[in-house]
């Protein structure tokens, strides 16, 4: 593998997030409305999205230009016909260091053993609530707390490392922090706090519906005190603290109050094969067209090395210094 390429903040081109369907059996509120994403809405026909020999060749453009980790999305990636197929080709490339999958878990317990086999080692799992009645109005009516919860224990039995994200917003479920952290503390599994953003331009994001990584620190240490500890690697996207009583964790992903641009690794591919530099990106450039040409693997590099070059995205610190009004990437099309 290469050194790899630097953006124009010095930033490494690190992390691939690698969608693989714009389809997803959920409707929650801060992702994919029901109202916007009904039945009639347009989703990608299949001639339009990336195959696996084409997400492979990618990704072995990516790495070749720096990428260690690839992390699988959606929609929700599991929708995907034959995805521990693609699992295993990507684990099979020199260099990839680490693959994991971010899903809502309702099909985890269908094909955690398959993941597993294929190569897969961690999952993060993404659970807004115990309480059965408020899950279901996030989630659209879509799915029940226990079918998760069965999904993270096949996952977990399976031998995969699990870690459970939960969006929070005020007045919807951050009366379900407390609860959460103590259920997930006793199984031990390392549960991730995110502050709501302002991904897309669906969800009617408010900065009034934050609960910030402090409110939700202050809840939680006053019940279950916490001490910050180190990150795992440079650029890790959650702030980590340790239960004083244990020595299970939580995570904190705060990029509304306390943003992580600088060190952000990240490049993104939706489903059609678009590369955004951004999570909140306005647009992405096509990658598609060109691998379906007759272009070299060396064309495509140079494409993605003179848009990673380029790149100065920092979102997350302009909207911390003043209000930004654009139109961005749905979170459904790139997977958070």
């Amino acid at each position: 593998m290469e050194e790899g390429i630097l953006d124009n903040l010095q930033r490494p081109l690190r992390d691939l997030r690698l969608s693989v369907t714009d389809r997803c059996n959920f409707r929650c509120r801060y992702c994919m409305p029901e109202e916007i994403f009904g039945p009639n809405y347009d989703f990608l026909s299949s001639d339009k999205i990336l195959s696996f020999a084409e997400m492979e060749r990618l990704t072995r453009i990516f790495v070749s230009l720096g990428v260690q980790k690839i992390r699988i999305t959606g929609g929700e990636p599991l929708l995907r016909k034959d995805l521990p197929n693609l699992i295993y080709r990507l684990n099979s490339i020199k260099g990839v260091e680490d693959i994991a999958i971010t899903t809502n878990g309702s099909l985890l317990k269908k094909f955690a053993t398959e993941l597993f086999n294929a190569g897969l080692r961690r999952v993060t799992v993404s659970l807004d609530s115990l309480d059965d009645e408020r899950f279901n109005q996030l989630n659209g009516n879509r799915s029940n707390v226990k079918r998760v919860l069965e999904g993270i224990e096949a996952a977990s039995n399976a031998g995969l490392k699990v870690k459970v994200n939960m969006v929070v917003q005020k007045g919807k479920n951050d009366q379900d922090i407390i609860p959460m952290a103590k259920y997930f503390k006793e199984n031990n599994h390392t549960l991730r706090f995110i502050e709501y953003m302002d991904v897309g331009n669906s969800n009617g994001w408010r900065m009034e519906d934050v609960v910030t990584k402090q409110e939700i620190l202050t809840r939680i240490g006053e019940i279950m005190p916490l001490e910050q500890i180190e990150p795992n690697y440079v650029g890790e996207v959650a702030t980590r603290f340790r239960y004083l009583e244990g020595d299970q964790e939580i995570g904190i992903i705060s990029s509304v109050t306390d943003s992580f641009c600088s060190s952000c690794s990240r490049a993104r591919v939706s489903a059609e094969g678009k590369l955004y530099t951004c999570l909140f990106a306005s647009k992405g450039y096509d990658l598609r067209e060109l691998l379906r040409s007759e272009e070299s693997d060396d064309v495509i590099s140079k494409k993605i090395t003179d848009i990673w070059m380029n790149r100065s995205d920092r979102y997350s610190d302009e909207r911390a210094n003043g209000s930004i009004i654009r139109s961005k990437v749905e979170m459904s099309h790139i997977g958070g």
